[in-house]
Protein backbone atom coordinates (compact mmCIF):
# COMPACT_ATOMS: atom_id res chain seq x y z
CA UNK A 1 0.00 0.00 0.00
CA UNK A 2 1.69 3.23 -0.79
CA UNK A 3 2.10 5.74 1.80
CA UNK A 4 0.25 8.61 1.42
CA UNK A 5 2.21 12.02 0.95
CA UNK A 6 1.87 14.73 3.61
CA UNK A 7 0.87 17.87 2.19
CA UNK A 8 3.40 20.52 1.75
CA UNK A 9 3.83 23.98 0.84
CA UNK A 10 6.71 26.16 0.41
CA UNK A 11 8.07 29.56 -1.47
CA UNK A 12 10.59 28.99 -3.84
CA UNK A 13 10.52 32.56 -4.76
CA UNK A 14 8.95 36.40 -4.80
CA UNK A 15 9.61 38.36 -8.14
CA UNK A 16 8.41 41.37 -9.54
CA UNK A 17 7.05 40.34 -13.72
CA UNK A 18 5.84 42.78 -14.94
CA UNK A 19 5.42 46.96 -14.00
CA UNK A 20 3.90 50.04 -15.20
CA UNK A 21 2.87 53.49 -14.33
CA UNK A 22 1.23 56.18 -16.24
CA UNK A 23 0.12 59.71 -15.23
CA UNK A 24 -1.40 61.21 -18.61
CA UNK A 25 -2.86 64.36 -16.86
CA UNK A 26 0.15 64.98 -15.06
CA UNK A 27 1.28 67.62 -14.41
CA UNK A 28 -2.11 69.51 -14.34
CA UNK A 29 -3.50 66.77 -11.83
CA UNK A 30 -0.83 68.02 -9.11
CA UNK A 31 -2.55 71.95 -9.44
CA UNK A 32 -6.32 69.98 -8.51
CA UNK A 33 -7.48 69.42 -5.33
CA UNK A 34 -7.36 65.58 -4.51
CA UNK A 35 -10.41 63.79 -4.20
CA UNK A 36 -9.73 60.90 -6.19
CA UNK A 37 -11.89 58.09 -7.45
CA UNK A 38 -9.45 54.67 -6.79
CA UNK A 39 -10.46 51.59 -9.12
CA UNK A 40 -8.86 48.21 -8.31
CA UNK A 41 -8.92 45.23 -10.51
CA UNK A 42 -7.69 41.85 -9.34
CA UNK A 43 -6.58 38.86 -11.65
CA UNK A 44 -4.84 35.76 -10.63
CA UNK A 45 -3.26 33.04 -12.96
CA UNK A 46 -0.95 30.27 -12.03
CA UNK A 47 0.72 27.90 -14.49
CA UNK A 48 2.41 24.35 -13.39
CA UNK A 49 6.19 25.18 -13.84
CA UNK A 50 7.31 21.39 -13.41
CA UNK A 51 6.18 18.55 -10.95
CA UNK A 52 4.46 20.21 -8.14
CA UNK A 53 6.21 23.61 -8.48
CA UNK A 54 4.20 26.59 -9.86
CA UNK A 55 4.22 29.84 -10.82
CA UNK A 56 1.16 31.76 -9.38
CA UNK A 57 0.96 35.96 -10.44
CA UNK A 58 -1.48 38.27 -9.14
CA UNK A 59 -1.96 41.01 -11.32
CA UNK A 60 -3.34 44.50 -9.66
CA UNK A 61 -4.37 47.19 -11.93
CA UNK A 62 -5.14 50.60 -10.19
CA UNK A 63 -7.07 53.58 -11.54
CA UNK A 64 -7.16 57.23 -9.77
CA UNK A 65 -9.38 59.32 -11.42
CA UNK A 66 -9.47 62.94 -10.37
CA UNK A 67 -11.98 65.20 -11.71
CA UNK A 68 -13.00 62.31 -13.97
CA UNK A 69 -9.39 62.45 -15.58
CA UNK A 70 -6.74 59.82 -14.80
CA UNK A 71 -4.38 61.01 -12.30
CA UNK A 72 -2.69 57.22 -12.56
CA UNK A 73 -3.02 54.38 -13.82
CA UNK A 74 -0.65 51.38 -12.07
CA UNK A 75 -0.19 47.93 -13.19
CA UNK A 76 1.98 45.43 -11.30
CA UNK A 77 2.30 41.64 -11.77
CA UNK A 78 3.56 40.07 -8.35
CA UNK A 79 4.71 36.66 -9.09
CA UNK A 80 5.59 33.48 -6.54
CA UNK A 81 7.13 30.44 -7.38
CA UNK A 82 5.48 27.97 -4.82
CA UNK A 83 5.81 23.96 -4.39
CA UNK A 84 2.69 22.49 -3.42
CA UNK A 85 2.65 18.74 -3.37
CA UNK A 86 0.33 15.60 -1.43
CA UNK A 87 -3.13 17.64 -1.51
CA UNK A 88 -6.34 16.55 -2.88
CA UNK A 89 -7.06 18.34 -6.34
CA UNK A 90 -9.62 20.63 -4.43
CA UNK A 91 -6.97 21.78 -1.81
CA UNK A 92 -4.07 22.47 -4.43
CA UNK A 93 -6.90 24.44 -6.31
CA UNK A 94 -7.37 26.65 -2.70
CA UNK A 95 -3.75 27.05 -2.36
CA UNK A 96 -3.27 27.95 -5.55
CA UNK A 97 -6.16 30.36 -5.88
CA UNK A 98 -6.05 32.20 -2.14
CA UNK A 99 -3.45 30.92 -0.08
CA UNK A 100 -0.94 32.00 -3.04
CA UNK A 101 -2.41 35.25 -4.02
CA UNK A 102 -2.85 36.16 0.08
CA UNK A 103 0.78 35.85 -0.07
CA UNK A 104 1.56 37.96 -3.01
CA UNK A 105 -0.61 40.65 -1.74
CA UNK A 106 1.58 42.52 0.42
CA UNK A 107 4.37 42.58 -2.04
CA UNK A 108 2.20 44.24 -4.66
CA UNK A 109 0.79 46.53 -2.30
CA UNK A 110 3.84 48.09 -0.96
CA UNK A 111 4.92 48.39 -5.00
CA UNK A 112 1.91 50.50 -5.83
CA UNK A 113 2.54 52.38 -2.51
CA UNK A 114 6.04 53.73 -3.54
CA UNK A 115 5.47 53.91 -7.14
CA UNK A 116 2.47 56.55 -6.51
CA UNK A 117 4.53 57.94 -3.65
CA UNK A 118 7.22 58.64 -6.48
CA UNK A 119 4.86 60.00 -9.33
CA UNK A 120 4.29 62.64 -6.41
CA UNK A 121 0.72 61.85 -5.55
CA UNK A 122 -0.76 60.78 -1.83
CA UNK A 123 0.19 57.63 -0.59
CA UNK A 124 -1.78 55.16 -1.25
CA UNK A 125 -2.18 52.10 0.93
CA UNK A 126 -4.96 49.86 -0.67
CA UNK A 127 -7.32 47.67 2.01
CA UNK A 128 -6.28 44.02 2.47
CA UNK A 129 -8.25 41.41 0.32
CA UNK A 130 -9.84 38.32 1.74
CA UNK A 131 -8.94 36.30 -1.12
CA UNK A 132 -10.30 33.11 0.33
CA UNK A 133 -13.85 34.97 0.26
CA UNK A 134 -13.43 35.84 -3.52
CA UNK A 135 -11.82 32.07 -4.11
CA UNK A 136 -15.51 30.80 -2.70
CA UNK A 137 -17.45 33.25 -4.79
CA UNK A 138 -15.84 32.54 -7.94
CA UNK A 139 -15.83 28.49 -7.03
CA UNK A 140 -19.40 29.18 -6.52
CA UNK A 141 -20.06 31.20 -9.93
CA UNK A 142 -18.37 28.48 -11.72
CA UNK A 143 -20.64 25.50 -10.01
CA UNK A 144 -24.06 27.54 -11.00
CA UNK A 145 -22.67 28.41 -14.84
CA UNK A 146 -22.27 24.23 -14.64
CA UNK A 147 -25.23 23.54 -13.88
CA UNK A 148 -27.20 26.43 -15.87
CA UNK A 149 -25.04 24.73 -18.77
CA UNK A 150 -26.36 21.20 -18.17
CA UNK A 151 -30.12 21.62 -17.14
CA UNK A 152 -30.09 24.20 -20.51
CA UNK A 153 -28.63 20.82 -22.55
CA UNK A 154 -31.20 18.27 -20.60
CA UNK A 155 -34.21 20.85 -21.72
CA UNK A 156 -33.15 21.06 -25.59
CA UNK A 157 -32.97 16.83 -25.32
Amino acid sequence: MAEEQAPQFSIQRIYLKDLSLEAPSSPQSFTQEWKPEINLEMNTQSQELGEDVYEVVLTLTVTAKNEAETAFLIEVQQAGIFVVSGMEEAEKHHALGAFCPNILFPYARETIDGLVVKASFPALMLAPVNFDALFAQQLEKLQNEIKETSSAEETQH
